[in-house]
């Protein structure tokens, strides 16, 4: 095998792993998981707010 095809051989393995990324990422099941890892941090921004509105002073 010379450095030619090791080439081409890898060029398509990273493509295809380009594409498998791409339709993993553009998935609808994958779409709730984003939405839900996207609002985090809202979500602990809530949880540090109940807290601190729960009257547990110190």
């Amino acid at each position: 095998m010379d450095y030619g095809t090791f080439q081409g051989i890898l060029t398509i393995v990273v493509m295809v792993t380009f594409v498998g990324i791409f339709f993993w990422a553009y998935s609808k099941h994958s779409k709730s998981k984003f939405d839900e890892a996207a609002n985090l941090v809202f979500t602990e921004d809530e949880l540090a707010k109940m807290s601190k509105d729960s009257g547990d002073q110190k």
